[in-house]
């Protein structure tokens, strides 16, 4: 026992290592805070720069295409060149683009720069996640670090429309993509980390991970926005097949761009499976929240933005209690148990009425659905990161990182055809008889579309338009709180069926938690071999 015990108290981190922690969140938080500013500033740099409807699609997307396509790819750079090298460059990727963006004159110019930002937002946010791996060897600091990491992106998520919108009241347009700029003032004395052993960067495996990652990212994307089409359907084709290739080409490597023996540890597989359908869950549900409070509440933007709050301080405060909860009890219990907590508020969204009488329960829920899915993004970023070899830290991050964005995006793809598909059979059963067809068909297509249709009709037909998508959108709605509801069921089991040997953070291992196939363990012993397989290099 004295064993297992004593390599946790030389590996606890000193005050450099929690200094350390806190200057890694300044990126983070910047980088979240970013990230929803460009919703607020779309009608003003529309007035701008005069983009096509494709080119504004364009400016909007390709910023997520490429963080989610290029993560797993920087990941696993930073493990070849040095995380803090990686962290740095990125940084200054993030300085140029958004300087770029800012003072774009064209919306060509614009989506270049969107692009690029895409990149370095994605060797910034693994590079934050693998440091802070290799800081904190002991498993509950580790876990306390990663919570507070999540609670830095959370801080951004809330923060980024306030700032967004004071920029906006007294700057121009391009200011809000200036918020970024300050990611550079994170200290170059971190510790610098990497694999000496990595060997070189196949391109060819950069190609094919890009050629698979990206299609599939493309067609789930416009499949949320304009359902099946054959050209959605072939992109994921595509990809699925490009990924065969990847695949295949990793396993006949010596030293592959994404290690594929990953994929046979249990705990790795079931955090990445937690954290892809926890995320599926929660982003249908928080997607349609604020279109929500927008349509039934007939908010203003800035009111329903102070509505959304609770939601994040709900995320906040779970993520701050899941290191403390998971000390005591195993993290498939603590991920079950909030996934339980997360079925209140999900009730609570689907009761919501079609008018401002649902405004409370609607952000009560969201608050409650945070809360509850906060120990997915904790402990699933933990064990994704730290069921890796530390050699390998940037890659799991990444990957981590990825299917947790995939989750987001496969999150709005499903619950966002089911929303429209309960809508569009609402407002066809309910559209007032007699009006124009092409009011009918603009009422049929968004909510949008039916109050601009109102405005072109008698004011008693026209209330009894926007009154009839009302009622369609919120059934849509309660129809995704439903459907979220089953995913997170669905996300208990697979938690508990693939994680429930893990012992809770800073245990010894349990009897019954003994590994499969050699799979590593949990705990200090894991932690203290971790720390034997690689030291630090010395910062160049």
């Amino acid at each position: 026992m004295s064993s297992n015990t004593a390599p946790a108290v030389e590996l606890r981190a000193g005050p450099r290592e929690w200094f350390g922690l806190l200057a890694l969140l300044l990126p983070v938080t910047l980088m979240t805070a970013d990230l929803g500013v460009l919703w607020l500033a779309t009608p003003y740099l529309t007035a701008d720069l005069q983009p096509t409807s494709s080119q504004l699609l364009w400016t909007t997307d390709l910023y997520g295409f490429m963080t989610c396509g290029f993560l797993v790819v920087m990941g696993t750079l930073g493990d070849r060149i040095g995380r803090r090298r990686l962290l740095i460059l990125g940084s200054l990727g993030v300085i140029a683009a958004s300087v770029l963006a800012a003072y774009s004159t064209s919306p060509e110019m614009l989506i270049v720069a969107r692009a690029l930002l895409g990149v370095a937002g994605a060797a910034v946010l693994p590079s934050t996640l693998s440091l802070i791996i290799h800081m904190f060897k002991d498993d509950r600091q580790r876990a306390t670090a990663i919570a507070t990491w999540v609670t830095a992106l959370s801080v951004g998520i809330a923060i980024g429309p306030v700032i967004g919108g004071v920029l906006l009241e007294h700057w121009w347009w391009g200011s809000v993509f200036l918020m970024g700029v300050p990611v550079m003032l994170v200290p170059v004395l971190l510790p610098e980390y990497k694999d000496p052993g990595a060997g070189r960067l196949d391109l060819a495996s950069v190609v094919l991970f890009l050629a698979a990652i990206l299609p599939v990212v493309y067609g789930i994307k416009k499949f949320a926005e304009h359902g099946w089409s054959l050209a959605n359907l072939a992109a994921i084709v595509i990809g699925a097949a490009f990924t065969v290739v990847f695949v295949r080409r990793q396993n006949s490597l010596e030293t592959p761009l994404l290690d594929m023996r990953l994929f046979r540890t249990r705990a790795f597989t079931g955090a990445l499976l937690t954290l892809l359908f926890g995320m599926m869950a929660l982003n249908g549900v928080e997607y349609l929240v604020p279109q929500y409070l927008l349509v039934a509440g007939e908010l203003t933007p800035l009111a329903a933005g102070l509505w959304l709050l609770p939601g994040a301080a709900g995320l906040i405060i779970g993520s701050q209690l899941t290191p403390v909860l998971a000390k005591r009890f195993r993290p498939a219990y603590v991920i079950t148990a909030g996934l339980v907590v997360t079925l209140i508020g999900f009730w609570l969204t689907a009761v919501a009425g079609p008018d401002d009488s649902g405004i409370v329960p609607a952000a009560a829920g969201l608050a409650v659905i945070m809360f509850g899915v906060a120990p997915i993004s904790v402990l699933g970023t933990a064990l994704a990161s730290g069921a890796a070899p530390p050699e390998k830290a940037g890659a799991a991050s990444a990957t981590g990182q990825t299917a947790y964005d995939l989750g987001l995006a496969f999150g709005i793809a499903v619950t966002g055809s089911v929303a429209v598909a309960v809508y569009r059979s609402g407002i066809a059963d309910t559209a007032p008889a007699g009006i124009p067809a092409a009011a009918e068909e603009a009422a049929r297509d968004t909510v949008g579309g039916a109050a601009k249709a109102a405005e072109s009709l008698p004011q008693d037909v026209g209330e009894q338009l926007l009154t009839a998508a009302r009622e369609a959108f919120t059934s849509g709605f309660h129809a995704t709180a439903w459907v979220s509801a089953g995913m997170a069921v669905l996300t208990a089991v697979v938690a508990l069926v693939l994680l429930r040997h893990i012992p809770a953070i800073g245990a010894g291992a349990a009897p019954d938690a003994a590994p499969e196939s050699g799979e590593p363990t949990a705990g200090p012993a894991s932690a203290a071999s971790a720390a034997a397989r690689e030291e630090p290099v010395t910062s160049a």
